[in-house]
């Protein structure tokens, strides 16, 4: 029952005093005091006691003979009523000297438990509680008296420990509403930060682009008209920093929207061969100034229709192509676009990247070569990386064109990598998307459901052997600055 007492309650100073009524009304004790150690540990502090014969806040220094006998035995130990630990008010008249005993009381943390006995700890661990039977009587202490004294002592322990719990768990609580206060006001923060920058954005896209875009068609006019050698080298010039501009706001807003994971694609069924073929029309003339040959290979298995985002796929398609022709100053240019085949996935594909190959799906594969600048092999990993400045010194990696390109193709659940043998060795860039098979382009349904549709996401373990791609019975486009492109069957 006296134990039931003591652990009743969680509250620290309620155990304590509760332990030394308890034991003063089961032992009929004339005083019962405990001596807790100090935060620095070189003394006991009074810090409870039943009858107030002590001053509380009285200190005993720790390293005294009879604090250190206390500490080092598990009993209760027999003490003189004289000893600074019983420091009692004096007694007048005859009397019979009170026996006084001292117990240790471990103080645990919770790493302190063991089982069936208490640790090893230090002095600074251990409080001390005195019991101090009437001055009265020739009462002695009894050995049930004392064992009940050892057993109430360990039950302390295990009830303060439970408390420490308690204040701990309910301090990390205070603590944490704190912080959740904290988080409410960073999210709230942020949320007008997101709000303030859609609005600018919705301003970019208004305010520049359309200016931009009038800016463009004006020069296209103006070069259409006689000029001199000098007025249309000016007007060449602003038209084609109209074009950089315009460029680097739409990839911008795009990255913005992909960054916010706000971008969804705009899934539908759309002419796979008529993409290849306006990227030839877009770059050609830059190439042709260049002086540079471009050739397009579509494999005989590519299908004509697929199901996808028409829009990003040509973007991925016109961004990675156009940098080929960037940094590329003489040589060639070669797209080839093929399916992605199981039996030849695994010669090429990088080791982190496994496509699964479900049905009514497959992997479009677009590979372009070019005969430009190359990269070094330790610039590769961050070519994808915004505004990346390579180590060779070149500019290849540096803008947003790429990075975009990489979030574009994950998003189609694809994957897209570099190849170079080292500097003015060029490049290779391929990557992977899934598209949808388009069983039936006439069909109306897939027009109308488009919109519904979401991006494909997904991974294979496809395997097999490198493909072989023959000029002889693939669809081919060509360029070169002597000649109109043709398209030959």
């Amino acid at each position: 029952m006296l134990t039931h007492e003591i652990r009743s309650t969680l509250d620290r100073h309620t155990i304590l005093k509760t332990t030394l009524v308890e034991l003063g009304r089961t032992l009929g004790l004339e005083e019962c005091a405990l001596w807790m150690p100090s935060r620095t540990g070189m003394n006991l502090q009074l810090s409870h006691t039943l009858n107030y014969q002590i001053q509380v806040g009285s200190t005993v220094q720790i390293n005294l003979p009879i604090v250190n006998e206390v500490f080092n035995s598990a009993r209760a130990v027999r003490i003189p009523y004289n000893c600074p630990l019983a420091r009692i008010r004096p007694l007048v008249g005859r009397y019979v000297p009170p026996e006084v005993v001292a117990v240790r009381v471990p103080l645990l943390h919770l790493s302190n438990f063991q089982i069936n006995d208490w640790p090893d700890l230090s002095a600074k661990n251990y409080a001390v509680m005195v019991l101090i039977l009437p001055t009265d009587s020739a009462r002695k202490w009894r050995d049930h008296e004392l064992e009940l004294v050892e057993v109430v002592a360990d039950q302390v322990a295990v009830a303060l420990s439970h408390a420490a719990i308690l204040e701990e768990s309910m301090r990390a609580r205070d603590q944490l509403m704190e912080q959740n206060v904290d988080l409410d006001l960073a999210r709230q923060e942020a949320e007008k930060a997101i709000h303030a920058r859609n609005d600018f954005l919705a301003v970019m896209n208004h305010e520049m682009r359309t200016p931009m875009h009038a800016i463009i068609a004006l020069c296209s006019l103006l070069l259409e008209t006689e000029l001199t050698p000098e007025q249309r080298v000016m007007i060449e010039t602003v038209l084609k920093s109209s074009n950089l501009l315009a460029t680097l706001i739409n990839d911008v807003l795009d990255l913005s929207r992909l960054e916010d994971n706000n971008l969804e694609l705009d899934i539908g069924m759309f002419d796979l061969h008529g993409i290849f073929r306006e990227v030839i029309n877009l770059i050609k003339p830059i190439a042709s100034v260049k002086k540079l040959s471009m050739t397009m290979i579509l494999a005989p298995d590519l299908p004509m229709f697929a199901i996808g985002d028409e829009k990003r796929l040509m973007q991925t398609i016109l961004n990675v192509v156009g940098n080929a022709v960037k940094f590329t100053k003489e040589g060639y240019i070669s797209i080839i676009a093929s399916v992605a085949k199981p039996e030849a996935l695994r010669d090429w594909r990088p080791p982190e990247f496994y496509p699964v190959s479900t049905e009514g799906h497959f992997y479009l594969r677009v590979q372009v070569k070019d005969s430009g600048c190359g990269v070094l092999p330790q610039d590769i990993p961050i070519l994808f990386t915004k505004f990346a400045q390579p180590r060779s010194g070149n500019s290849s990696g540096a803008g947003l064109g790429l990075a975009i390109c990489r979030r574009f193709v994950n998003l189609m659940g694809g994957h897209i990598w570099i190849e170079s043998e080292g500097l003015d060795k060029g490049c290779t860039v391929t990557f992977l998307v899934k598209l949808g098979i388009c069983s039936n382009p006439d069909d109306s349904a897939i027009h109308q459901g488009s919109s519904q549709v979401r991006a494909y996401h997904g991974s294979a373990d496809l395997s097999g052997q490198k493909p072989i791609l023959r000029d002889h019975g693939h669809r081919a486009i060509s360029s070169n600055p002597n000649a109109r492109y043709q398209r030959s069957l």
